[in-house]
This record gives structure tokens, sequence and C-alpha cells, in this order.
């Protein structure tokens, strides 16, 4: 690796939010990495060297309400509108527009929605896990709790301040490594265990409502989770907390609203997406994969990773960071 590839760098810059964290590495055209839910720019540690040495400027943002970055208290400054805008702000204070946008789990639909909403900004989009859906249904708090019937889905569950926080908080570490290892191809639950995804409602008799924890495997961690790794996610979320993440499912609605205008609207630029085989974001959702030639016209290729779960590009490294190359260097120049 040459030099000038050799080290991360971290810094600041101004955003709507107050400010957001980033960690960068190389030079070149500009690559924008943006984590999801729970995580940092941590989860991009395999992909920035590899991007940088490839001729990139890799950039990998703590996403507001994450890390270093600011964390407002009002919980509808976590709509989508405003994330957009931190990824602009971003691009603009590194003087590199227009730039690419890739971003894994909700950084994906972050991602996406930069795309959709500032071409002039993003000129190509790379999804992981989860796939490009456009705005459109019903209103989503109505849909999720529709699902699950006698249990309740984990996005309504989030919807309620401080009801994960008082899950989540008193043991963070513990916390995180049990959901990172209930969405991971080697540690997940096997077929016909309850689903991670879902808790219990409280009993006619009088049982006490669930949690996610409840259903979470314990022993081991995954194999792409070292402990060292984990401390330092359970570092961030121990001295943030999690309601600044936890805020991005909570204006979902805020979000369904706003976008109004964009029902149905594909994004059109070159994509790409890479989606694990064993994640639940891919099989639940695979009429919209099946949709990508209406709502991804752009799309460059599409993979689907035998046998990996959710984390992409921690679980799988190596092959992530193949296809984000060869499909950077089959896009048109800036």
């Amino acid at each position: 690796m040459s030099q000038h590839t050799a080290e991360i760098t971290h810094r600041s810059v101004s955003s709507p939010a107050g400010r957001i964290h980033l960690a960068e590495q190389g030079s070149g055209p500009l690559v924008l990495l943006v984590h999801g839910f729970p995580e940092s720019w941590y989860s991009w540690r395999h992909q920035l060297p590899v991007l940088a040495a490839a001729g990139y400027r890799a950039v990998a943002i703590d996403v507001r309400g994450y890390g270093r970055s600011s964390r407002p208290a009002a919980a509808d400054a976590y709509r989508m509108l405003d994330l957009v805008e931190d990824n602009v702000s971003v691009v603009h204070a590194l003087g590199e527009e227009p730039a690419v946008v890739v971003g894994h789990d909700w950084g994906a639909a972050i991602a996406a929605n930069s795309a959709l909403l500032r071409p002039d900004v993003f000129r190509a989009v790379g999804l992981l896990s989860v796939p490009y859906t456009p705005r459109g249904g019903p209103r989503p708090s109505d849909v999720f709790a529709g699902m699950g019937g006698d249990e309740e889905f984990y996005v309504s569950y989030f919807q309620e301040p401080g009801r994960a926080e008082a899950e989540i908080e008193p043991d963070v570490r513990g916390w995180l490594a049990g959901f990172y290892a209930a969405l991971s191809a080697d540690t997940m639950p096997p077929p016909g265990a309850p689903d991670p995804h879902f808790v219990s409602k409280a009993g006619k008799a009088g049982t006490r409502a669930g949690t996610l924890r409840d259903r979470f495997p314990s022993g081991r961690l995954p194999a792409w989770l070292s402990e060292r790794d984990l401390d330092v996610y359970a570092g961030e979320f121990e001295r943030t907390g999690v309601t600044g993440a936890l805020n991005r499912y909570r204006n979902m609605d805020r979000d369904w609203e706003d976008l109004a205008a964009f029902d149905g609207a594909p994004v059109t630029q070159p994509s790409l997406f890479i989606g694990g085989s064993l994640d639940a974001s891919t099989t639940w959702l695979a009429d919209a994969i099946k949709a990508y030639p209406v709502t991804l016209p752009g799309l460059v290729s599409s993979h689907l990773l035998d046998g990996c779960g959710h984390w992409i590009q921690q679980e799988r490294p190596a092959e992530t960071n193949r296809l984000l190359t060869d499909w950077l260097a089959a896009l048109p120049a800036a």
C-alpha cells in the first residue's frame, strides 16, 4: 500500500446537525460511506484502506445521533431530509462534487434518498443489505403495527421514546453482542426458533411483554466480530446512549409525509446492490429486488452473497471490496 493511504484520519465538518464526524483515507474521487443501526464509521474499517489503495478518497461518517457527530435533542431532527442534507454538507465541505454514496442497512436508505433528492451531488449509489423501496403504500406505522400477529415487530417496539433504551442501556455491550449475533450467518437462531425481529406482547394472564434480547443467541460472537471490535461499538454507545440512533426509526411516518412528492420515484443513477442470502432484509423485500428494472433503472449489478447474513461488509469484506471496486471502476468519470 502506498504511503499516502497508510492511515485513517479523523475530523469533523459543519452540517445542519451541528457537526458530522468522518474518517477518511486516500485521495481521488470521493466515495461517501454511510453506516446503519447500531453501528458507526467503524463498520467500514475493511473498506477504507482498500478503496484508498484503488485510487479513491474513502470517507466514512458517523450519522447524526451516533459517535462523535452531533446528537440533536428533538426526535424530529432525525428525519430523512435532514440526513440527506448532512451528506450534502459533507460533500461540500470536502470540495468533492459530484460524489458516489454507498450505504448499509439504514445507511442504504439514506444513500438511496440522497441520490434521489440530490442527483446534482450524488452521481452513483451503492446499497448494501437493504433494497431500495420507493416511497409509497400505507403509512409505515400502520404497516408495522399489522405485522407479527400476537408478536410486536421491532420497528414498532422502537417507536416509544425510552422503551428500547430501557432494554439496551443497562448493558450496552451485551445487547450489541446479541443483536449482532442474531443477524450474522454463523450465529443467527436456527430455522424455527423465535424470530429475533419480534418481541412477545404482554399475555392475558399477566405475563410481561418481552424484549428483543429474549431471543438473541448467547455464548459466542460471530466470526467477523472480535472482542476489540465489540469494545469499539460498545464504547461509543455507552458514551452517547442509543436515543439518537433509535430516533431514525421514530421518523418513518414523517419521512412518508415529507417524501410524498417522490411517491414511486426511481433512482436513476448508476447503482449497485449487495445482499446476504440469509438476511431477512433481502428475503422480506424480495419483491423490491425483483422491481429493480423499474425502481433502479441504472442498476449496474445486483448480488446475493450465499450464506451471508446482514453485516455484509464485515462478514464478507474481501467479496464486498471486490464488488465495490469493480463497480466503481466501471462508472463514468466524474
